[in-house]
């Protein structure tokens, strides 16, 4: 069966639903205010999350889904907990980045406690580099090789000085409501659930506010997202050209 091809600008790949939501939740919200086509591709379930059911995340992933105003969702069906970049994985990954033909990619940075989010770091990077090999694309028998112009990090877990910090002000309030629909992880389960972020022991939603708070200082806004990118950042590249063509104070349906 050939799968439905999606053009997107901008694809963001996570570990687990929510994740996207919750370290570039704003910068996603931007780019769909001013236009453009962003897609999300988890790359597992979060079925062993200790919070909620797979059913819970696909649904809350979905509700998500249409508070961003993503053009396209997906799941790439690996394992939870145990996410290899493998040659399988990868080449499955860059079928996906040709098939759909993102000008950016934003994943997760690969020094991270999660070892979900690192492998899936790595996965991105050679996927990211492969979707662009012609004899590779050509073996495949799918779309033409298509490699997107650059791939920019987003924060978990680990901080890092960022290539550049989005000015999220305008959308936080979307991107907190993205987040609000992942009701089950969020919210205790049981008397011995405190309601805390397991890792860092703090509410997740105020650990958003605090870490966001603080990068937007550092560009003189209320709220900011970083991102980190290999190499200097050109003015002309595709990702500051879309949030230059959709600035935090406007929208193009305004």
């Amino acid at each position: 069966m050939t799968e439905e091809r999606t053009p997107l600008d901008v694809l963001a790949i996570a570990a687990h639903p929510d994740d996207a939501e919750i370290s570039a939740g704003g910068t996603i919200a931007r780019l769909v205010e001013g236009g453009y086509r962003v897609g999300v591709l988890d790359l597992t379930r979060g079925e062993m999350g200790t919070r909620g059911t797979r059913e819970d995340r696909q649904a809350e992933a979905e509700a998500a889904s249409k508070v961003l105003g993503l053009r396209l969702r997906r799941n790439l069906g690996l394992p939870d907990g145990r996410v290899e970049a493998t040659v399988e994985a990868r080449e499955r990954l860059a079928a996906i980045l040709r098939l759909h033909t993102p000008r950016v990619v934003l994943a997760h940075h690969t020094d991270d406690p999660h070892p979900d989010h690192c492998a899936a770091g790595v996965l991105a990077q050679e996927a990211w580099y492969l979707s662009g090999l012609r004899r590779l694309a050509e073996q495949d028998g799918g779309p033409p090789a298509h490699r997107p112009a650059r791939l920019y990090r987003f924060l978990s877990h680990t901080a890092f000085a960022p290539s550049l910090v989005v000015d999220v002000t305008r959308v936080f309030d979307r991107k907190l409501e993205a987040i609000r629909a992942y009701a089950t992880q969020l919210e205790a389960q049981d008397p011995g659930d405190t309601g805390k972020h397991f890792l860092f022991g703090a509410d997740l939603e105020q650990r958003v506010i605090t870490k966001n708070r603080y990068h937007g200082e550092s560009i003189g806004v209320e709220y900011g997202e970083p991102l980190l990118a290999e190499g200097p950042v050109s003015a002309d590249c595709p990702l500051v050209a879309m949030l230059a063509a959709a600035p935090p104070g406007t929208s193009r349906d305004e």
